[in-house]
């Protein structure tokens, strides 16, 4: 796990680990890493990935939802490397409008159809014969921990848990535009939706602390750097204001990590989630100083307790796990 979480050169790496090719860093890793796409039921192509330990089968699955701008790939994928490493079996896919699949890059006209997409994908998975009886866990960073709850809500008794990492149930009123600029870009929005004129900086400097592993995620070859389009602001203004008023009605069990520093996503609405869900099952972490990208961004050394976390939680609930019923006594 280490070698993962090693510190970067400042020179980007033709891969996110370095210069090792892939087939003979996943070989190293004990893992087998397969990738292909699927035609989803709305008929638009998705690029899918997965990543399984080699060393002995799977303790559950974790299905993975990354966030906005970001791809299943990259420095994502060395998030799902170290469930491997714990002895999970990851998934991903690229959302629309996002690193391979089809879609504009960075343009989200729809989270609903989105997630369709995932639901349809994470379904494909589950019912595959050599994960039958595993529990199934959904892991969202950002607008992912987003879409991970209104999975969870499409299908209140399909996941064992949710691991939600700074979710976007709430984008930050620092990021949100003053309301007279706002105003103008809903009335654009319905002419020209696609177009990248949201005035922001660019996420990644708000979002990753470490230098290093902050150029190495700008020199993502497949993540979105423009500026927000017009139509996908407006739609996750949509979704994230739907959702706050829901977040009681989340009933499985879930883990909320979020960095007290977070000036993309709102700890305080985190923590809003942990008081008002019904779930009976919840636990929070708020990290102090820490800010919006947790695995990905911070030291090394923030990351190796972010870890400990996620893996406590992940082991006493698959040590629950029932497999004759399926679900955590």
């Amino acid at each position: 796990m280490s070698s993962v979480l090693g510190t970067l050169a400042a020179e980007t790496p033709p891969f996110p680990w370095g210069d090792t090719p892939e087939a003979e860093y996943y070989a190293s890793k004990k893992l087998a890493h397969h990738s292909e796409f699927i035609k989803s039921p709305r008929g638009v192509s998705l690029f899918t990935q997965s990543w399984v330990p080699t060393a002995q089968p799977p303790k559950a699955l974790i299905l993975m939802v990354h966030g906005y701008g970001n791809d299943s790939s990259w420095v994502f994928q060395r998030t799902a490397i170290l469930f491997t490493e714990m002895g999970y079996a990851a998934f991903a896919m690229d959302l629309y409008g996002h690193g391979l699949s089809e879609g504009l890059l960075g343009y989200i006209p729809s989270a609903d159809d989105i997630v369709g997409d995932c639901a349809y994908w994470f379904k494909m998975v589950k019912g595959r014969d050599e994960f039958q009886g595993l529990p199934c866990f959904l892991y969202g960073e950002s607008l992912g921990g987003a879409l991970c709850l209104l999975l969870h809500f499409e299908d209140p008794s399909g996941y064992d848990g949710a691991i939600l990492m700074a979710p976007m149930c709430k984008i930050s009123e620092k990021m949100v535009p003053p309301w007279p600029v706002e105003a103008t870009l809903r009335f654009l929005a319905r002419w020209a939706p696609t177009l990248p004129i949201v005035p922001t900086t660019d996420l990644v400097d708000k979002s990753v602390k470490d230098p290093a592993k902050r150029l190495l995620a700008k020199n993502n070859p497949r993540r979105y750097a423009g500026k927000p389009r017009l139509g996908t602001v407006i739609e996750l203004l949509r979704v994230t204001a739907s959702l706050e008023k829901r977040l009681k009605d989340v009933s499985l069990p879930f883990i909320v990590l979020h960095g007290d520093a977070d000036v993309v996503t709102e700890p305080a609405v985190s923590s809003f989630l942990y008081e008002t869900a019904k779930s009976e099952d919840k636990t929070i972490r708020i990290y102090e100083g820490m800010l919006h990208s947790l695995i990905q961004g911070e030291p090394d050394e923030n990351v190796a307790m972010i870890l400990e976390d996620i893996s406590s939680w992940l082991k006493q609930r698959v040590e629950q796990h029932d497999p004759s019923t399926g679900a955590l006594s």
